[in-house]
């Protein structure tokens, strides 16, 4: 069985809440920090997102298994975040494939002219992987969880192939 990619549905929101929650708890546990914003967010915000925003999931059958955002903010930037896979899956480039769908519907269907994400300092496999697939570092700022985070930003049309 593969692994598809598709735009996820309301049906898909506890699922997508419930694999963040998993997901994120490596993360949490590199700040010592388990109230960082995935950590927290209730299920009703995800269900909000869902039906707003660009949400995409990734799905191994019926079970979601990968999940990322996106929105355009008024500057034309896309902020892209809640990139997850499920820890099982992880290093076989469904993050990238995530990303990529996440980029070109915001890029076509919402008008985003550059995409922006935040990752946490210590986070360096997602670095990595948003280095490869073409982001760079552009700043720095603080969460509201009070964690560190790096600002990688990356020119919309500027996609690069990932292996």
């Amino acid at each position: 069985m593969s692994v598809t990619i598709s735009v996820a549905t309301e049906q898909d929101a506890e699922q997508i809440f419930k694999l963040q929650y998993l997901c994120f708890q490596s993360e949490a546990a590199l700040y010592g920090n388990y109230r960082i914003d995935p950590l927290v967010q209730t299920l009703d915000s995800v269900r909000e997102e869902v039906g707003s925003d660009c949400v995409f999931v990734a799905r191994l059958g019926e079970e979601v298994v990968g999940s990322v955002r996106g929105k355009v903010t008024e500057d034309g930037a896309a902020a892209i975040g809640r990139l997850c896979v499920h820890p099982r899956l992880q290093g076989h480039g469904i993050g990238a494939r995530l990303l990529r769908a996440a980029e070109a519907a915001l890029a076509e269907e919402r008008g985003a002219t550059k995409f922006r994400l935040f990752t946490g300092h210590r986070s360096e496999g997602n670095l990595r992987l948003y280095r490869r697939v073409g982001y760079q570092t552009v700043g720095r700022s603080k969460g509201a969880d009070g964690v560190e985070m790096i600002v990688l930003e990356k020119q919309a049309g500027a996609f690069v192939q990932t292996a």
